[in-house]
């Protein structure tokens, strides 16, 4: 690798059943304009090359003799449009009412899968006690579900008139 390469393994984050999508994030944003991410995984990320090709990396991906894959993501020349962040706020009874129980609001709509669910599951590793957390979505969040159970939450999902849904997510 040249010097202009950053190295990020997340084979450990994934065997500890902790999500790397964030550490990823950062360290993209992190990058300089000549600087390259090198991503060490215990499988091909493919959900992830979409996600990064919107905000302008190409990608080159290779499995290793160790079964783990190496995938380089490098600027596009034609970066494409970059993906919008997720808004978070709370309620209208302001940051105060969250730490003593109040709704903190999250809206992924419009993020590329599996951005929502990553952003859902970071939200609510930082929910205070006695907040819930009411996230928009662009779809029924199917993989979230038992994710929030092995954490100790309980989410509910409502259809919206404009196809979308929210999901009220509590401690159990």
């Amino acid at each position: 690798m040249s010097a202009n390469t950053t190295t990020l393994d997340v084979r450990e984050d994934l065997r500890a059943g902790r999500e790397p999508f964030a550490k990823i994030l950062a360290a993209i944003a992190g990058l300089a304009a000549q600087e390259n991410l090198l991503i060490i995984a215990p499988f091909e990320p493919a959900p992830l090359f979409h996600v990064l090709a919107k905000q302008g990396f190409a990608h080159a991906s290779q499995q290793t003799a160790t079964g783990d894959w190496q995938v380089l993501f490098s600027r596009n020349a034609a970066a494409a449009a970059t993906t919008p962040a997720p808004q978070v706020m709370t309620s209208d009874r302001g940051r105060d009412a969250a730490q003593s129980g109040g709704i903190v609001d999250l809206d992924t709509r419009g993020l590329e899968p599996p951005q929502p669910l990553v952003t859902i599951l970071e939200a609510i590793a930082t929910l205070p006690p006695g907040a819930m957390l009411r996230a928009r979505t662009d779809r029924r969040p199917m993989h979230l579900y038992a994710q929030l159970e092995s954490r100790g939450f309980a989410g509910k999902s409502t259809g919206q008139a404009d196809g979308g849904f929210i999901t009220h997510i509590h401690r159990c």
